[in-house]
């Protein structure tokens, strides 16, 4: 079903370009870091969750003519979504491999040059476009220097992390990274994808990419549990945080047990002071894609009536992943008011400095 557009134009929320190669890096690295690279034959790091040719990592008409790396042409970008969805603002979440990798001090060096990288070959060329900060979650002072360097260009508009790291995303280690983000008014994005270093199920490895694709969900629910009961919204009440293309369906569900349960448990966790499900309407969002939700309208709306706010989800294409087509990216049967906030309205409420000017 075709998108009916507000106006003013959307907000797409995530979007990915994607570094078409390392040596597109080298340029933007320090120079030993280069040097580095180069003799030790670093393996390319594209990715953190899609296989370059599963149909998934890229929708048919929106994949390049010959064969580069989907989403790694500007032009591409401007063809397939930014002209056809009469976008005003696109978000670009680089899913690098930064977190995969061993080395602190190479992680961060790769982080850096993502981001010098995004800088000038992509916000300097479109002046539709922001992105997030990629940092390196292998060491939280690191991450810090680095959102402290590119927080003071006001195209960067978010720091990106994995859902599935090391450690859960709630731990103290990673504090440092959410008081930098709030002392900037940048919310967290926690994108689907992993650091590779723990097996991506609770169960183990899985064999096939479907089985890693739906666990995702699972990594978000143990994420938003993990900063909930850990105590991050607490610490950090000025923070939001934004799930990346973690589907929709399982919120209501899962909001409903943890609360459940914390009834029960709120003895050891005293710094949560109010029903977890209140604290997660307020200072969480999601992308509306993938949508995982049924295609009768009537569903659509009890579904969203469950989440119990018309604040929580943000519009989003996706590009160039493959989960719907045409323009048809919003849930079946919104009524114009409520498409307007997902594409317009909550965009602007989470991220400030979408309203900021930008010389």
């Amino acid at each position: 079903m075709a998108m009916q557009f507000p106006s003013a134009g959307p907000i797409d929320c995530d979007i990915h370009p994607a570094v078409p190669s390392l040596s597109a890096l080298l340029p933007y690295l320090d120079g030993h870091w280069r040097e580095s690279v180069m003799q030790r034959g670093l393996d390319e790091l594209r990715t953190l969750a899609y296989p370059p040719g599963a149909p998934l990592s890229a929708r048919p008409d929106w994949r390049p003519a010959g064969t580069g790396q989907p989403g790694s042409a500007l032009d591409d970008l401007r063809t397939h979504v930014l002209d056809p969805f009469g976008t005003d603002i696109a978000i670009a979440n680089c899913l690098y491999g930064v977190p995969m990798l061993f080395s602190e001090d190479l992680a961060a060096a790769m982080a850096c040059a993502v981001n010098r990288w995004m800088a000038a070959e992509w916000l300097d060329r479109e002046p539709r476009l922001r992105a997030s900060i990629v940092v390196a979650p292998q060491n939280a002072e690191y991450a810090v220097d680095e959102i402290d360097r590119c927080a003071a260009d006001p195209r960067f508009v978010q720091v990106l992390l994995p859902v599935s790291d090391e450690l859960p995303a709630g731990r103290r280690a990673h504090w440092p990274i959410y008081a930098a983000a709030a002392r900037h008014g940048l919310p967290v994005g926690f994108h689907a994808g992993t650091s590779a270093k723990h097996p991506s199920t609770s169960v183990g490895w899985p064999s096939f990419v479907v089985e890693e694709y739906v666990g995702q969900a699972q990594a978000f629910q143990s994420t938003l549990t993990s900063l909930v009961c850990e105590g991050v919204f607490a610490k950090f009440p000025t923070l939001r945080v934004v799930l990346l293309e973690s589907g929709v369906t399982w919120l209501p569900a899962h909001l409903w047990r943890l609360t459940k349960f914390w009834r029960g448990l709120r003895m050891e966790v005293p710094w949560v002071d109010r029903p977890p499900a209140d604290i997660v309407r307020d200072q969480v969002r999601l992308t509306a894609q993938p949508f995982d939700g049924p295609a009768d309208p009537a569903q659509v709306s009890r579904l969203l009536d469950q989440l119990g706010s018309d604040d929580m989800l943000l519009f989003a294409t996706d590009y160039p992943h493959w989960h719907f087509d045409g323009t048809g990216a919003l849930p079946p049967g919104l009524s114009p008011a409520l498409a307007r906030k997902l594409m317009l309205d909550n965009p602007r409420a989470t991220y400030p400095r979408l309203t900021e000017t930008v010389a």
